[in-house]
């Protein structure tokens, strides 16, 4: 068992409109990702299944050919292997949780997150 306080997690700054700040446990990743308004999350697909919950501001996902809002208050389910993206419509806070692990963010092969 381990606890953690958002506030001691240390803030991983990925380019000048993005931030995270993750926990990741042997089966699944925690992530608080804020988002300046404009930011944008270039479309890409990965192993993990992924819940994002807003918390405050709006994302525009692009998921396949559909474009979908998730606002303060709402949660998105992306299933395993899905070509999604997202823009950021407002000041964003997310708390996102992906299963498996975010291998890729752990070893620093996200570069599409460092663009910007």
């Amino acid at each position: 068992m381990e606890l953690y306080t958002w506030d001691s997690i240390q803030k991983e700054q990925l380019n000048p409109k993005l931030w995270r700040k993750v926990i990741s446990g042997r089966k699944l990743t925690v992530a608080q990702i804020s988002l300046a308004e404009g930011a944008e999350v270039p479309t890409h697909f990965h192993e993990s299944e992924q819940i994002s919950c807003v918390l405050s501001g709006a994302l525009k996902f692009e998921v396949g050919n559909q474009e979908i809002v998730v606002r303060a208050g709402e949660v998105l389910l992306l299933p395993p292997n899905v070509p999604h993206g997202a823009t950021a419509l407002q000041d964003t806070l997310s708390l996102d949780i992906f299963s498996p692990v975010r291998a890729d963010w752990l070893s620093g092969q996200d570069d599409y997150l460092r663009r910007g």
